[in-house]
């Protein structure tokens, strides 16, 4: 479900955010799934369970989970303006992309602005 990359610049903890996030976003993990307990999944990732805790504590702090002791972290309901949110992230990244390689090709600003309008009519 989570997979570290030990050679990216993103902090471990918030790699671990960030695909947790995901997972809530995407459906994968629902209100009231329990997530990994800290020492399975530092274990598993092979990482410190203070990691794997910071990570949860944000996830917590952000409304995202509810840890109860010695039960574990559940997951919270989805709130649907962290839902849009993300998938605005999601969608301004890919234009940027898409704003790079068209700037790599020497298209001027007019060119890309038409070509989006062109795309935005259909």
């Amino acid at each position: 479900m989570i997979i570290i990359n030990n050679s990216s610049m993103i902090p471990i903890y918030e790699q671990i955010v960030n695909q947790v996030k995901q997972n809530i976003v995407d459906g994968k993990l629902k209100e009231g799934d329990v997530l990994p307990s800290v020492r399975g999944l530092s274990k598993d990732l092979k990482i410190s369970a203070l990691t794997v805790k910071k990570a949860y504590d944000i996830l917590e702090a952000d409304g995202l989970c509810r840890t109860v002791q010695g039960k574990g972290s559940f997951v919270l309901g989805v709130n649907p303006g962290l839902v849009h949110e993300q998938r605005v992230v999601e969608i301004q990244k890919n234009l940027e992309k898409v704003l790079d390689k068209a700037k790599s090709y020497d298209l001027s600003q007019d060119e890309i602005r038409d070509l989006f309008e062109i795309l935005m009519e259909e």
